[in-house]
């Protein structure tokens, strides 16, 4: 297992390097190129510029997080292969600055979805929620809330310059419904499959934020069987997913401990977001509302150590991060990447993996 942190550059970030490497046991970044439009080619000059910076700083860059797919892919436009052209590339590129795996998703319009992007808890911290009564049932109005509410950050996923046509997008999905999506993620892939072998670089798709559909958009990432038709309708090594335990949890009928065991042992998760969520109402059927708790296992709704036992114990060696954290401390910063908690996260997260090396597992 291989510990990283996500860290979006300096002109980006007022996290820095020197601060992460402090973090015991964290030894990689989890990159990304935040000024290139998406469906252009990522420039080898510019992945090599960013890997230097990393490593000089003592961490690796061996994660990319993410390079976004067009949506004329998504939609399965002719124009499409121009652009898939230009992801091959991409894929070239990363893989002679040392890259080994690729997160991507294939949600349509937005990347993941929340009500609140500050949300108070009762011990002070703000974190990341989703309240479905709270999430208007215009997107133009989310849009405007996520605007007023990044603090001056860009989000990843709700960039503003895509989004400034969102209702071209919204018209660009009309008859795309899951069946149609699948095609054109499986067509995707299989024109992509031939560079990442010859590569050598896994795609790990990360799983729907959250994994059921919003806005009458289709989503096609939600569950075990989703993951399981992913893997064998592509079926190589290099065709793999970003298991995220918070997005797949968003769901309570997901069994987030089964998924991560068999998939685990499939060889098939190459990155692990690792986070906790706390039910919001556990007791109304049917209610998925939830907030992005603290990691310990108290905090939230998922036993953390289960979580860690199903990767340790299956043979997981790939790269896991901490994903969110709250604020903190009085810390200011993009929403859902507070420094401070990502870091407690980091030392809980590593302390249960010792506690399993050492104690033998299971």
């Amino acid at each position: 297992m291989k510990m990283t942190f996500r860290w979006y550059g300096s002109d980006m970030e007022k996290i820095t390097l020197s601060q992460i490497r402090q973090i015991p046991g964290v030894s990689g970044i989890v990159g990304c190129l935040m000024d290139v439009p998406v469906g252009e080619v990522w420039p080898r000059a510019q992945i090599a510029a960013l890997k230097e910076e990393v490593e000089r700083s003592g961490l690796s860059l061996e994660v990319i997080e993410s390079v976004n797919i067009h949506d004329d892919i998504k939609a399965g436009l002719p124009s499409r292969d121009g652009y898939i052209e230009n992801y091959r590339q991409t894929i070239r590129n990363l893989a002679r600055c040392g890259i080994n795996v690729i997160c991507y998703n294939f949600m349509p319009v937005f990347d993941w979805v929340k009500s609140d992007l500050d949300y108070p808890l009762p011990d002070g911290s703000r974190t990341l929620a989703f309240e479905r009564e709270k999430i208007p049932d215009d997107p133009e109005a989310l849009l405007a809330r996520y605007s007023s509410g990044t603090k001056g950050f860009t989000l990843p996923g709700w960039e503003p310059e895509r989004l400034a046509h969102l209702r071209t997008l919204f018209d660009l999905y009309r008859e795309v419904d899951e069946t149609r999506l699948r095609d054109n993620l499986i067509y995707f892939l299989k024109a992509i499959m031939p560079v990442c072998e010859e590569c050598d670089v896994r795609m790990a798709i990360h799983p729907d934020d959250p994994p059921y559909s919003l806005f009458g958009l289709p989503r096609i990432i939600k569950n075990r069987d989703d993951l399981d038709w992913l893997c064998r309708s592509v079926d190589t090594v290099y065709n793999g997913i970003t298991l995220c335990t918070g997005s797949i949890a968003e769901d309570p009928e997901n069994d987030v401990y089964a998924i991560l065991e068999e998939f685990t042992r499939r060889d098939r998760i190459h990155f692990a977001h690792v986070r906790n969520i706390r039910y919001m109402h556990p007791d109304i059927e049917g209610n998925k509302d939830f907030y992005e708790a603290p990691h310990l296992s108290s905090e939230g709704s998922l036993d953390m150590f289960r979580i860690v036992s199903a990767l340790h114990d299956n043979g997981f060696d790939g790269y896991i991060r901490p994903d969110h954290g709250r604020m903190i401390w009085q810390e200011t910063g993009r929403p859902g990447y507070g420094l401070f908690d990502r870091a407690l996260g980091v030392a809980y997260i590593n302390g249960l993996w010792e506690a399993l090396d050492k104690c033998g597992g299971k």
